[in-house]
């Protein structure tokens, strides 16, 4: 108690907090407005239909990596998808594009650049992908009626819709950079964990309750513990028996304890200052660590892995849509979250590749190499310039191993859970594995940057004893 007093009573600190939650609340109530010309109600009926199939799980699964909802017609349905998406296109063409790479290595100003332009291809992305979702809306071939209200499909009712669209993600964008600025934590971050957090209340009323039967207590009706989970063995199907709610449990405290054990490891490379001598006192020759991450790529690669992958089931399934070819469905099955080999050994191979990429755009053991020899220190056994830059190399290669593999475990686990123990996808990827990394994930970077602001005025941090 006495620490969160601490951290309340910094103004600056928070001032920053309370910009941070404004700014979520805002982005909170863009889920309740709906974007004009839908029939929301048929729309809803349409996606409760399909979300046991494999459209809905890869809709579920894009909206989880964005922080939209596309479930829901509103003008917050894709999130920040497109600007993660151009984010990936110039993280790759910086890696290959050498005037990209030139900035890159320009440093902050570089980095600003490169973001600036990345703002301004976010714009064409969010247009085509609000185009191929207007269309789908918009269609009159529909299966049980059409989705855009009676005399609201005309060309400017197009128009209106993909302009709101995009201007939802464009002003979500700015949202994130307003939080990067006035507020604390990463802005697009904590969108993305706002809006993972917002289901979990959903997920968890799937796990526990019944909704065909409910009872009433100060006039209020609470939905009733389901029947299989008050019965040693119950269940049958898809119903969540008593063990099943225990397997789920201990894998909830397992991701939770694996996540902050392996986000906050570290390979530590004990370096030596070289000794000086000015005057009569001798200066440096103090042995110190040289701190490596063993999941330096954050939760970055598991969100670029599935943003990739969700677009061929999107794809394949709007085409089988408008096509009703049974080659499109298979390929639309192969390719959704949980429906078998092919997705998840796709998931597990782009999860290392980005791991390994992104790491090696955020650590160059080159420069770190030559800024220990401009500091006078070195790792002792290894002389300084190229033999320390390979020796850091070769530990980095090796730590990112254990975090990619860590990061396709966890990620694999929701197909897992729903092919095996015949849980609801959603449930499923919200207690085990890939939304509960990314929160954890964010929440401990957030914790890490008020420790900063405590420990910067001599409070005592967060997690200090």
């Amino acid at each position: 108690m006495n620490k969160l007093k601490n951290v309340f009573s910094i103004p600056e600190l928070r001032q920053k907090i309370f910009i941070t939650l404004l700014f979520l609340a805002i982005y909170r109530i863009g889920y309740y407005v709906p974007l004009p010309f839908i029939n929301q109600q048929r729309l809803a009926e349409l996606m409760s239909q399909s979300a046991g199939g494999a459209f809905g799980r890869a809709l579920g699964l894009v909206s989880m990596f964005s922080g939209g909802t596309l479930s829901q017609a509103v003008i917050f349905t894709w999130g920040v998808m497109p600007y993660i998406s151009a984010s990936i296109i110039f993280q790759l063409l910086a890696s290959v594009y050498p005037p990209l790479e030139k900035l890159q290595k320009e440093g902050e100003s570089g980095r600003k650049k490169i973001n600036e332009y990345t703002r301004y291809a976010t714009v064409p992305i969010c247009i085509i992908q609000s185009y191929l979702l207007v269309q789908f809306l918009m269609s009159p071939n529909q299966q049980g009626g059409a989705l855009y209200l009676p005399g609201y499909n005309g060309a400017i009712h197009w128009i209106t819709a993909i302009a709101t669209l995009t201007a939802g993600t464009m002003f979500l964008m700015w949202l994130g950079e307003q939080i990067d600025e006035y507020g604390i934590g990463n802005g697009i971050s904590l969108i993305i964990m706002a809006g993972i957090v917002s289901r979990i209340p959903q997920a968890t009323s799937m796990l526990l309750f019944d909704p065909s039967k409910s009872t009433t207590f100060l006039g209020i009706k609470i939905p009733a513990l389901k029947e299989s989970i008050l019965t040693l063995g119950g269940g049958t199907g898809s119903d969540v028996s008593f063990e099943k709610l225990l397997v789920l449990i201990f894998l909830f405290v397992a991701v939770v304890v694996a996540v902050i054990f392996i986000t906050k490891g570290q390979r530590r490379i004990p370096t030596q200052s070289a000794k000086h001598v000015r005057g009569r006192r001798v200066y440096g020759g103090t042995r110190q660590y040289l701190p490596l991450r063993v999941n330096q790529a954050g939760v970055m690669p598991v969100i670029f892995a599935g943003s990739l992958l969700a677009i061929p089931a999107f794809l394949f399934g709007f085409l089988a849509r408008i096509s009703d070819a049974g080659f499109f469905f298979s390929l639309q099955n192969a390719f959704s979250r949980g429906s078998g080999y092919l997705y998840n050994v796709s998931y597990i191979a782009m999860i290392f590749f980005f791991c390994f990429f992104w790491t090696a755009i955020v650590f160059n053991p080159k420069d770190m190499a030559n800024n220990l020899k401009d500091f006078g220190s070195f790792i002792p056994g290894y002389r300084p310039g190229k033999r320390t830059s390979e020796y850091l190399e070769r530990v980095m290669l090796r730590i990112t191993y254990v975090g990619a593999a860590f990061l396709a475990v966890i990620a694999v686990i929701p197909s897992i859970i729903t092919t095996t123990l015949d849980v609801n996808p959603i449930v499923a990827s919200f207690y085990g594995g890939t939304g509960l990394l990314i929160v954890i994930s964010v929440a401990l970077d957030l914790v890490q940057k008020i420790n900063s602001h405590l420990v910067m005025r001599n409070y005592p941090g967060l997690t200090d004893d």
